[in-house]
């Protein structure tokens, strides 16, 4: 399956999941971005200077979009959104990048200015590509599937806080962990 129809059919999936909690609640886009880190080094580049660094298996920036829905009662929240995740190493003679796409479903319980929660993540077509100097890197990992804590501080529909992961991938018989924590940030409409 390609790709696209893995996000698609993703998405569809989600959108069949929430549409039952649509008639009781508060449904409203919502927009999610953040920067993880740890886990394990999956990619190496040494510049020429000598000095090395690495890009390691949880790290990345992530930019999504998705649903938020409130209960009527306003404490209990799911979340839904599908990110793009990036992380890359750049130099004069090659890059590597680092690329997957999360698909979270969260559940949180909220007080007026703050939520704590938890649930799944779904990453599909985690890949570390390397071009130039690092032409020979070029591993795609299996779809995993993992946990998620996070609290958030809220405030006028923004939200901002702190999430941990909770993740393995899996790359020809061997197991990379991609546990860390990160910061979060959201906006609801």
């Amino acid at each position: 399956m390609t790709s696209i129809a893995r996000v698609v059919s993703g998405a569809v999936c989600l959108v069949a999941l929430l549409a039952p909690a649509a008639y009781a609640a508060g449904v409203r886009p919502v927009v999610v971005a953040g920067y993880d880190a740890g886990g394990d080094p999956i990619a190496t580049m040494t510049y020429t200077s000598g000095r090395s660094d690495s890009i390691k298996a949880n790290e990345g920036l992530y930019l999504g979009g998705g649903v938020s829905v409130l209960n009527e009662a306003g404490n209990i929240e799911l979340l839904a959104a599908l990110s793009v995740k990036y992380q890359g190493l750049h130099a004069d003679n090659g890059d590597i990048r680092w690329t997957r796409f999360p698909l979270d479903a969260l559940l949180f319980y909220r007080w007026p200015s703050f939520r704590l929660g938890g649930g799944l993540t779904y990453v599909m077509e985690p890949r570390v590509k390397g071009s130039g100097a690092s032409s020979n890197i070029d591993a795609t990992f299996d779809n995993a599937t993992g946990v998620l804590l996070q609290g958030d501080y809220l405030l006028d529909g923004f939200a901002l806080g702190l999430r941990a992961t909770l993740l393995d991938y899996k790359f020809a018989g061997s197991t990379v962990k991609a546990s860390g924590v990160g910061v979060s940030f959201g906006f609801t409409f």
